[in-house]
């Protein structure tokens, strides 16, 4: 029964049997606390305001932000730090399309997360009668989602909420959409028969236990190896299987690479890591162990020079989703179930009997880390003023290793780049950046999101460009007072802040900012920490500053101006052109 209803029946003198009743608001968010829904990243406005303000009378977490985008990459970036769905809540239309691309970074991500948006009502989308931002969320966000549900009755809020719980967690983690039209929220029914509606969700991510003929294939492949290399990705971090990951890594003896949120499942100074030797252990291995890791662009699809000889290798790869074997190499031994599963069934076959690699290969591998090590470190100490990439992140590394639980969140070209190959990490889930798709402007969101989901001090170290895409949630970050350091390596521009202008007008290079922006005065507006450090000395007076007192900070860090190079270390993907080349001679310096 409606309130209109209820209202039509007093008038009429009908007065109804006393009863209890609840609405469309407290059953969704009664759906969430019973599912262990604890917190709500969300920006408010119809048809959504005053769900956020009763959820936070019922005691969860909403953190309100200023962009929907924002919202959603904090919710995802949650998914990945919890194994739970982050939870976004958005309003209808512009704002669900705002968290669009937060939804689809998190099905690409393969991190568990819900958007909910407010909608509106079907009869009038249907027939496009031009209802306030009138749009068919649902049919839009179905491609960029792992599954995506509307409910319509206030009975059925509890078993949509399974469902979308169900869908983010089962198999290969993804996103999920959940449409909510503004007059659900508003249906009332009896409380006692709401409640016996809800759904609490059992074992949504059930252990999948790898078939014993594809754990004796997989052992015979890597027995075989002369040369083994595992390659570790972001999905064995968000496993939280670390303790076996590592006995099997130790056990089998083989280098191994981590991708970069992958990076700190070992320490990144233990003897088998190969990150300062990568080119060579991709060129010259003859077998790659892939653990939660994808071969796809970030890897060169597995193909090309970096990988050596055509058919030279031979893979074996852990992935929950079948499909993923074979996407762009052959797979030798596909290991299809969770990684904790996988990495248990491995080590009781092997029963601690195992022949580790030579130590001609492994050696060969050691050697060439502890050069280019050496090699790196000089350049790593200097106290230029300003600073180029190598000083600054040099403190940053030293910082790391003195406080290896902070969590570092990091985009940018360079900023990102230079960051993922200079700055060890020591524990697991200990960054977030860009994920699969490079994006940038997730470093804010990353950022709110590790800060209230660990309660860790947080170090965001983000290019001048990155932070543009986000920048206005440093207010956010102030509002709720987290732990959060946000370092802009400050060039005065996209990869280089000195471009020229090739033509003849008067405008800024497509690439260049306003020379000796303060960003720091952002953060004093909002009543942060803002300061200015052009040294490496004062970035980590200023960085220690921040950790001991856990305020607002930013430090505006002062990069000089020709320090990075076009496109980051993957200017290859951005096209050349050979006219280009003839026609402007100024195209010769960016490559």
């Amino acid at each position: 029964m409606n309130v209109a209803a209820v209202t039509e029946e007093r008038s009429a003198g009908n007065e109804p049997a006393p009863e209890t009743l609840t609405d469309g608001f407290h059953l969704l968010i009664d759906a969430l606390k019973l599912n262990g829904v604890e917190t709500i990243y969300n920006v408010p406005g119809i048809p959504i305001t005053d769900l956020g303000r009763y959820a936070q009378a019922q005691g969860l977490r909403v953190l309100s932000f200023r962009h929907e985008q924002h919202a959603g990459y904090a919710a995802a970036a949650a998914g990945f730090l919890t194994k739970k769905p982050g939870i976004c809540m958005t309003v209808s239309a512009p704002g669900f399309l705002n968290g669009l691309t937060a939804l689809a970074h998190a099905t690409t991500n393969c991190w568990p997360m819900i958007l909910i948006s407010g909608s509106s009502e079907r009869e009038v989308v249907d027939l496009q009668r031009g209802d306030y931002e009138e749009m068919d969320q649902l049919a839009i966000a179905r491609p960029h989602a792992k599954a995506a549900y509307r409910i319509l009755h206030a009975e059925d809020i509890g078993l949509g909420v399974a469902r979308a719980i169900r869908a983010a967690l089962t198999g290969r983690p993804g996103g999920v959409y959940l449409d909510i039209p503004g007059a659900l929220l508003g249906q009332v029914m009896d409380e006692v028969e709401g409640q016996k509606s809800l759904m609490k969700v059992v074992d949504p991510s059930p252990a999948s236990v790898p078939n014993p003929e594809a754990i004796d294939r997989a052992l015979d492949v890597l027995k075989s190896a002369k040369k083994p290399l595992i390659i570790m990705g972001k999905g064995a971090a968000y496993a939280q299987a670390d303790e076996k990951i590592k006995e099997l890594v130790e056990t089998l003896g083989f280098p191994y690479l981590p991708m970069s949120m992958a990076k700190g499942l070992l320490p990144d100074n233990h003897p088998q890591c190969a990150s300062a030797a990568r080119s060579l252990v991709l060129k010259e291995s003859d077998c790659v162990f892939l653990i939660g890791a994808r071969l796809n662009w970030l890897l060169s699809h597995g193909e090309g020079p970096g990988w050596g000889e055509k058919g030279s290798k031979k893979f074996v790869q852990i992935d929950i989703e079948p499909s993923e074997m074979d996407s762009n190499q052959k797979i030798s031994a596909p290991l299809v179930g969770d990684i904790g599963s996988c990495a248990d069934a491995l080590l009781q076959k092997i029963g601690g009997k195992w022949e580790k690699p030579s130590e001609e290969w492994t050696g060969a591998v050691r050697t060439k880390v502890q050069g280019n090590i050496e090699k790196m470190a000089p350049r790593l100490k200097n106290n230029n003023s300003p600073m180029d990439y190598q000083g600054s992140l040099g403190v940053i590394k030293d910082l790391m290793a003195e406080n290896p639980d902070v969590v570092l969140v990091n985009e940018g070209a360079n900023a990102l780049d230079q960051c993922r190959s200079i700055v060890d990490l020591h524990k697991p889930r200990k960054r977030l950046d860009v994920g699969t798709w490079g994006i940038m402007g997730v470093g804010m969101g990353n950022a709110v999101a590790a800060a209230v989901e660990t309660g860790n001090q947080v170090l965001a170290v983000e290019g001048d460009s990155a932070f543009g895409f986000c920048g206005m949630e440093v207010e956010t970050v102030c509002r709720y007072n987290l732990p959060v350091c946000i370092v802009i390596m400050n060039n005065n521009g996209i990869y280089r802040g000195d471009g020229e202008n090739w033509g003849n007008t008067d405008d800024p290079s497509t690439t260049v900012f306003v020379k000796d922006s303060k960003y720091e005065l952002m953060m004093q507006a909002f009543g942060g920490v803002g300061v200015r450090a052009d040294s490496p000395d004062a970035l980590r007076q200023a960085i220690n500053e921040a950790f001991a007192s856990r305020k607002p900070t930013l430090i505006n860090a002062i990069i000089a101006e020709d320090a990075g190079k076009e496109s980051g270390n993957i200017g290859n993907l951005n096209p050349s052109s050979v006219v280009a080349q003839q026609r402007y001679p100024q195209a010769q310096k960016i490559k």
